[in-house]
């Protein structure tokens, strides 16, 4: 049986190390699979998840030119279900503005100007402070 990128065969784990598991496939070729293609979980030992001797089901990810296997335990267990958003059934709704009240021109004007000079002092005392200008404690 000729090993093809895509396809899912049974081995036997010769060997593990942190980095991954040696697996014998059939025909005496050997390939890798690495830690994070054991399982969909996470894994703090590899020697806990596989052992020596254990025959193990893999698919075949790339083969290079040099023969090395790539192989994914993964890959061939299903997909366990994606947690979905519980729907609250509650909808965006734009911010209510808040209430005016009947103000003139000229009064909005006057707001407006008394908030503008307020945000710009407060704005050129914390870039003077950053800057080391303004008046200093030291002397």
């Amino acid at each position: 049986m000729q090993l093809e990128v895509g396809g899912v065969v049974e081995g036997k784990i010769t060997g593990v190390k942190k980095f991954g598991a040696f697996v014998l496939l059939p025909e005496g070729t050997t390939g890798m699979v690495h830690v994070s293609e054991v399982s969909n979980e996470y894994i703090q030992e590899l020697g806990d998840v596989l052992s020596e001797g254990q025959m193990v089901k893999v698919k075949i990810l790339s083969i290079s030119p040099e023969g090395k296997v790539a192989l994914s335990i993964k890959k061939t267990q299903e997909k366990p279900p994606r947690p979905t958003r519980a729907d609250t059934g509650k909808v965006w709704q734009p911010r209510a503005k808040a209430p005016q009240g009947e103000l003139s021109f000229e009064d909005m004007m006057a707001k407006f100007k008394t908030q503008s000079e307020e945000k710009i002092s407060d704005l050129k005392r914390v870039t003077e402070a950053r800057r080391g200008g303004g008046y200093s404690k030291r002397r």
